[in-house]
């Protein structure tokens, strides 16, 4: 009973900031565009934050660890190709098979995964979460473009696709944040007072901007259907995507228990908010990531409960084959 308790007060904050948000989204008749300033916010000053903190004070080797990469990407990457296989049964449509699988595989690494694996686990989880959300971002980031490009709706020349993934990724402020905290840790760089100050607090308004923004951007998108794929959808990405990366994590090595399930926490995620702005961006399958934003979110109240309460009470074992 403790150690449901000691679960519920973990994850309470989280999921009660995502419904905080949302009855506020139903009760405020305010404009989805007056959201723009607080995103803006979160993306390109407070999470950054975030990410420089977690990041600076790490040792190199903790950042190499490439047979974790390796299976943490590769479990993506499987997961990203089951739910782009569901979605091709169900709409016979490249551009919509895409963002499904987006939607099947893209946790919400960037908003919910840092906060909370870090109170379930602990700073020692900082690095394994530092390194999904970077090569996550890289596989998807690169893999969407090139996909849209061959559907025809990038309309541009493989070349120039391949220069403005390759520029967007260097400039995109998570990437930026993880570039300079890897200078730090590699330099020993530490900010002046004040600027340590400012980052602290920024980094700590990080979460519950986000987990608000998350709620109030489910509110404003009614969802007036579930397409037949969105429930396939949801298991690939609450259920598949963790029991894969189990596998392949118990098969490269023994990382350890707290990189192991700082993993399982990051892949058991629910979809990730970023899967709106992609598929507005495209103007392809917006109605099926509201879907699966939404429904996804829900389920995870079960299923990562659930998880992490078997990591809680060590029935679950972090190497399958010791």
């Amino acid at each position: 009973m403790s150690e449901l308790i000691g679960l519920f007060n973990l994850l309470a904050p989280f999921f009660g900031l995502i419904g905080l948000g949302f009855l506020c989204g139903k009760l405020v008749k305010q404009p989805e565009s007056g959201l723009a300033w607080m995103q803006f916010f979160v993306i390109y000053v407070a999470l950054p934050c975030l990410f420089y903190r977690l990041i600076a004070d790490k040792p190199l080797d903790q950042l190499t660890n490439w047979p974790f990469v390796t299976a943490t990407t590769l479990a993506t990457l499987c997961a990203f190709s089951l739910s782009f296989a569901a979605g091709w049964r169900h709409t016979r449509d490249l551009p919509q098979s895409v963002m499904q699988g987006v939607a099947g595989s893209y946790s919400n690494i960037g908003y919910m995964g840092p906060p909370l694996v870090l109170a379930a686990l602990g700073q020692g989880a900082s690095a394994p979460v530092v390194l999904i959300f970077v090569f996550d971002n890289l596989l998807l980031f690169s893999l969407v473009p090139l996909l849209m490009s061959v559907a025809g709706l990038e309309r541009l020349s493989l070349p120039t696709t391949i220069r403005r993934i390759v520029w967007r990724i260097l400039t995109h402020p998570f990437n930026v944040a993880t570039m300079l905290g890897i200078a730090a840790s590699y330099l020993h760089v530490e900010l002046p007072a004040p600027a340590n100050q400012i980052v602290t607090w920024l980094s700590g308004a990080a979460a519950p901007c986000a987990l608000f923004i998350l709620g109030v951007t489910v509110a404003l998108r009614p969802l007036l259907r579930i397409p037949g794929e969105v429930p396939a959808l949801v298991f690939t990405k609450l259920v598949l995507h963790p029991l894969v990366l189990w596998v392949l994590l118990s098969a490269l090595g023994d990382f350890g228990a707290t990189w192991t399930y700082a993993a399982l926490t990051m892949a058991a995620l629910p979809p990730a908010l970023n899967i709106f702005v992609i598929s507005t961006q495209y103007n392809v399958g917006v109605e099926r990531a509201s879907a699966c934003v939404l429904l996804g979110t829900v389920v995870s109240m079960v299923t990562l409960t659930a998880l992490l309460y078997v990591i809680s009470t060590g029935i679950l074992p972090y190497d399958l084959f010791p």
